[in-house]
């Protein structure tokens, strides 16, 4: 797989600065918090938003001295357990939030919709409209399942870049055994949910714009992974399994096996901005899992002295570079 190295390319650089200032051209990679799983045979969550200049795009430029804000998206939550055939709990997850660096922004990552059996009652419409359609984001949640129910996936890359910073999510299956789909990843669609088990969650994307083990995950090419998919949940009636998360921390959907015995899912990894697996359903549900926390990295020259705030943000070098890495909301002064 080519890494996508030009993510965010077209943003601009930094201007207004006064005649010999200092200033440096930055390298970043931006990624908001996934979206959160449904439950009740739903869909996964979506990736964050995925937006980097790395390698090959255009840099920012910060001025010397000059603070910084950077904001870390949180992951959305996972969708509550409403009991079967209804309830007064939601039963669709809530979207991630942005990643924001300087006039780059990722859109946090749509939340997974619910199986398509609450039309009526406390829970429908639930927020997006009265259908099963996976909510939008930098990528989008994925269908749930249920027969006859519209239950697309969550448009990704919502609100539109260039390049783009996500995918859509998978759909759900409208007969049984029901699946719900996978959310949406940086690098690929989520899986509709026709398959032996839910779908699985969209592929992130690799970067290697700090290639340690201490940021992202494992996954297929070289490179660091981000922005996964989350798997949607295996239902009843012959089809148990829970699909997998997407590489980049997606978590996996939650598979189901009668009497009522939930197990598998999980949520997106932190500071991935993976999507979180869907919750199950049978004669009940097993609630939905948490999007996992966005990360922003900064990649400057390794003439530049760098500070960050708080302490649980980190610097590194990195050869002919240095790196900050936010894991949590904060300030950079480069200098």
């Amino acid at each position: 797989m080519p890494l996508n190295s030009t993510r965010g390319a077209g943003s601009a650089k930094g201007f207004g600065f006064t005649a010999g200032a200092k200033t440096f051209d930055v390298d970043y990679l931006v990624v908001a918090g996934g979206g959160g799983g449904s439950t009740g045979i739903g869909g996964g969550g979506g990736a964050g938003g995925y937006r980097t200049s790395f390698p090959g795009g255009t840099k920012i430029t910060l001025k010397a001295g000059l603070s910084t804000p950077i904001t870390v998206g949180a992951g959305g939550s996972g969708a509550g357990t409403p009991g079967y055939p209804g309830g007064t709990t939601s039963v669709i997850g809530s979207p991630g939030t942005p990643s924001i660096f300087s006039t780059i922004t990722s859109a946090g990552g749509g939340a997974g919709s619910p199986c398509g059996a609450y039309t009526t009652g406390p829970l429908s419409p639930y927020p997006g409209g009265p259908t099963r359609s996976g909510l939008p984001g930098g990528s989008g949640g994925g269908g749930g399942a249920y027969a006859g129910a519209s239950n697309n996936g969550g448009t990704g890359n919502s609100p539109p870049t260039s390049p783009s910073q996500g995918n859509t999510g998978g759909t759900g299956a409208t007969g049984q055994p029901f699946r719900g789909s996978g959310g949406g990843g940086a690098g690929g669609v989520g899986t509709d949910g026709t398959g032996p088990t839910g779908g699985p969650g969209g592929v992130g994307s690799p970067n290697v714009i700090f290639n340690s083990p201490t940021v992202g995950t494992p996954g297929p090419a070289p490179g660091r992974y981000f922005a996964g998919g989350g798997g949607g949940a295996g239902g009843a009636y012959g089809n148990p399994g829970g699909g997998t998360g997407g590489s980049g921390g997606g978590g996996a959907g939650n598979s189901y096996s009668s009497p009522e015995t939930f197990s598998g899912g999980a949520a997106g990894t932190l500071n991935t901005g993976g999507g979180g697996g869907s919750g199950a359903g049978g004669e009940g549900n097993a609630g939905g899992f948490n999007g996992g926390t966005g990360i922003v990295i900064i990649r400057t020259p390794s003439t530049a002295t760098l500070s960050v705030s708080p302490g649980t943000n980190t610097t590194s070098t990195c050869g002919s570079c240095k790196v900050a890495i936010f894991t949590v909301t904060g300030n950079l002064t480069v200098s």
